[in-house]
């Protein structure tokens, strides 16, 4: 199989509906931390009436000679202690969202956990031994400031957006093979080193402290990236390495000048590129200048490019490649006359 064709198609749709989700979850993220106030600790374990009340869906255990339930939902109860699960082996699909977590050892037991949410606690690590089944797990909205831990190797999708990261670290390439999912939004981010995940599909880094890309050139199965809501103001970390990029947001960002999209033109399969709220989106003839740089490109912002435009960008970009041949031409002609055999003395 060719690399084209093991490339997904781009959906133009599914962009839109990925910006709305992102404004949507960033405000939900607002109103919940703007509410929590600070509060007396008092001591919440789980029981097994709570246990009881939220299993479910029972199952053949793994040796198939028995049956356990294996979901748990237990969120925003204001649990403060989860040492009970440590003997409830066969869950595999875990909820405990909206608590007041802050550590997740008695979870180390379980296993065949394969799916783990616990947005909204209090907890400062998502550090936990490795789960050989892990597939889907979320941190969001908690207080975690690293990386550190994560090594789940059938783990795909990973959010910890709302927390308090500033730099990635330990995140190994070698052990997060099947990682497509990688969503760091609304952290404290300062660079994209160490995200170099060979598998990786959606990245998503927007309303972090970014100045610029570095570390990601790498990344050749990358789809979409989102940058939204940074400090950006130069695109020289792009690469076209990054074959199968298609879908580029860069909205709210510091992009002043319209040459940098140059840098733009090396990934051969973008599509979609959403530039609004930068500086430069105010310059004379910026959609126009957009797709000259990028001709690649179907979509700019929330507009599609027609026909006419893509005809005129054309004809400007031949014109200028011809004056540009030109400019060549004169230059090695001055040169040569410089360089005249008759005037060379030795």
């Amino acid at each position: 199989m060719s690399d084209d064709e093991d490339l997904e198609e781009y959906d133009p749709d599914q962009d839109v509906a990925e910006e709305e989700k992102e404004n949507r979850e960033a405000e939900e993220g607002e109103e919940k931390e703007g509410g929590e106030e600070a509060e007396e600790f008092i001591p919440n374990p789980i029981t097994e009436d709570t246990m009881k009340e939220g299993l479910s869906l029972l199952c053949k255990t793994g040796n198939g000679l028995s049956h356990a339930y294996v979901k748990l939902e237990a969120k925003d109860r204001e649990l403060t202690d989860i040492s009970l699960l440590s003997s409830y082996i066969h869950l595999r699909y875990v909820d405990l969202s909206g608590n007041r977590l802050t550590e997740l050892s008695p979870l180390n037991n379980l296993t065949h956990l394969l799916w783990l949410k616990v947005d909204y606690n209090r907890l400062q690590s998502a550090q936990m031994s490795e789960l050989p089944y892990l597939q889907i797990a979320s941190f969001a909205y908690n207080q975690i400031t690293d990386t550190e831990g994560i090594n789940h190797p059938r783990l795909g999708s990973l959010d910890l957006k709302g927390n308090n990261i500033k730099k990635v670290t330990g995140l190994d390439p070698k052990k997060l093979v099947n990682l497509h999912t990688l969503e760091l939004r609304g952290n404290q981010l300062e660079s994209t080193l160490g995200i170099e995940l060979p598998k990786l599909k959606n990245l998503f880094l927007a309303q972090n402290q970014l100045k610029k890309i570095e570390g990601i050139e790498g990344l050749t199965y990358l789809t979409t990236l989102h940058l939204r809501d940074n400090q950006i103001s130069v695109l020289s970390g792009f690469s076209s390495e990054m074959k199968s990029l298609q879908y580029l947001n860069l909205r709210g960002n510091l992009v002043g000048n319209l040459g940098e999209l140059i840098y733009l033109k090396e990934l051969p399969r973008l599509r979609a590129l959403i530039l609004l709220e930068n500086p430069c989106t105010d310059e004379t003839d910026y959609r126009q200048e957009a797709l000259i740089q990028i001709p690649q490109l179907e979509r700019l912002d929330k507009e599609f490019y027609e026909e006419e435009e893509r005809a005129e960008a054309d004809e400007i970009r031949q014109r200028l490649k011809e004056e540009q041949e030109q400019d060549t031409e004169q230059e090695l002609d001055q040169f040569g006359d410089k360089e005249d055999p008759e005037e060379i003395v030795l």
